[in-house]
This record gives structure tokens, sequence and C-alpha cells, in this order.
């Protein structure tokens, strides 16, 4: 009786200490939120409190519309999306010949992209930015999907790496005996079963894609209008003035796209990332 009423005890303790940490972590997005649904005046008020005492939706109307939030917005969506698509297709694809076919020089091309994980992005912002240039693709939307795109994405690249790794060869021999190709058996077979690592792929590469800054910055310096809302985010910051609330409220517009994304598939991307350990 007295081990359960220790082993309570201990489980008690321990619920409650990683609910005050996670109270100190998650405190600063909530009074985030908050502070997007305060006066300018109460923002300074209120201190740490984030309890808004007479709510308004200027902050959110003011954002959108005066600073040009929703064409931010927009361009977010399509460089976003395009991203993820590029990139799941393209990492998918070598992660299945990576995994699945041994050819010679697979040693050194997987040597390679390790070593490009030292590599900052700092390092590589200005031959992108000649790249593109010398393509003629800076100052649009396309460069900037190319851009978001470019990268060995080594990470991705294990998950499927690994996941392929551990499917039984009877799927493509059986694929094969059916009359299908190398293509018809990955789009077919193969792709479909990697459903946790697609998740997973799509959830951080669109996470990172959407919280980009430095490559839209640089890309968009001479066409505010492509801006990203990362960069919309900065812009909001005057030389002289800062509007915080309406900062605060373009935060919460950028971030609540992530938040829902992640709730909805959270599932399949633990699921996707346990899967690739155990393999």
């Amino acid at each position: 009786m007295n081990t359960k009423i220790k082993h309570i005890a201990g489980r008690g303790g321990l619920y409650t200490v990683l609910s005050i940490f996670a109270f100190v972590w998650v405190y600063p997005f909530i009074w985030m939120i908050t502070a997007s649904f305060k006066t300018q005046d109460e923002f300074w008020g209120s201190g740490l409190n984030i309890f808004p005492q007479h709510p308004t939706l200027d902050n959110f109307i003011r954002s959108w519309n005066n600073a040009n939030f929703s064409q931010y917005f927009s361009n977010t969506i399509v460089v976003t999306v395009c991203s993820v698509v590029i990139v799941l297709l393209c990492t998918s694809a070598a992660g299945y010949a990576l995994g699945r076919y041994g050819f010679p020089g697979k040693k050194l091309i997987l040597g390679i992209f390790m070593a490009s994980i030292t590599v900052p992005l700092t390092f590589t912002i200005i031959p992108i930015y000649e790249l593109l240039n010398g393509l003629h693709m800076t100052n649009s939307l396309l460069g900037l999907i190319i851009a978001e795109c470019g990268g060995s994405h080594i990470l991705f690249l294990m998950l499927f790496s690994s996941f392929y790794t551990s499917i039984p060869n009877e799927m493509e021999e059986a694929a094969i005996v059916d009359g299908c190709g190398f293509l018809q058996t990955y789009f077919k077979i193969m792709f479909p079963l990697g459903k946790p690592v697609i998740v997973t792929v799509v959830i951080m590469q669109f996470i990172w894609t959407w919280n980009s800054f430095l490559l839209p910055l640089v890309l968009t310096l001479s066409k505010p209008e492509l801006r990203t809302l990362a960069v919309g985010l900065y812009a909001l910051k005057g030389e002289h003035v800062v509007d915080w609330t309406g900062i605060a409220a373009g935060a919460s517009i950028a971030v609540v796209p992530v938040i829902i994304l992640f709730i909805c598939l959270q599932k399949y991307f633990v699921d996707g990332i346990a899967g690739a350990v155990k393999s």
C-alpha cells in the first residue's frame, strides 16, 4: 500500500513539475495571442497580464488590410504549398533509390549529403542569389519557390531511405509480376506505403518554409508585394515607431495555420518519426 502511495505521489510530483515547465514554455505564446486583442494603451499598461480588458479586432483588421497581410498570406501559401510538393516528390524518390538499390558511388553521395548539413544558409545566400539572378528569377515567386526547395534535405532523405529499406522485397516482386514498371511500382505501391513519413515531411517542410525569413527577405527586396508573412512582420517594425499590437496580430495570423496543420496531422508525424527510428 505504501509503495503504491509513493508511486502515485511520485507521478503526481512529476506531472506537477512538467506542468510548470509547460506553462513557462507556452506562456509567451498565449501572451502574444491575447496581446493581439489589446489596445496600444492596454498593451503597455497591462504588463504580463494575459486577459485583455477591452478586446478589439482592430489590430487584425489593420494588419490584414493596411499592412497588406492579405497579399503576404497568399504569397506564403503559394510558396509553401509548391515547396512542400516539390521537396516531397524529390526526397521520397531519392530516398527510395538510396534505400532500395545499390549503385556505384552511393556512399560518396551520402557523404556529400551529410557534409552539406554543416554549411549554414548564410554561406549559400550569395550563390543562390547569383544563380537565380542569372536565370532571371529574382523578384518572382517562382524564384523564391526554387530557392526554398534547394538544399539536400538530408533529414527527409534519411527518413524515406530508412522507411523504404524496411519494406520486404516481396512487395516489389509482386508488383513486377503484375506487370508494373519502375515508376508504377514506386507511385502505386511504395509511395502510398510511406504515409507516416510523408506526413512528417509535409509538416516539417511546411513549418520551415512558412517561417522562412532570410531567403524571402533577400529575394523580394525590390518587390514588397512579393513578401511572405515572416518578412511582412519585420516590415511592421518602423524606424521610429513600432506597431507592437499589429505585430502581435500579424504573428497570430501567421502561426494559426501551422498549429492547425500540426494538430490535425500530429498522429502521423509521431508514427513517421517512430517508424524511421525503429528501422
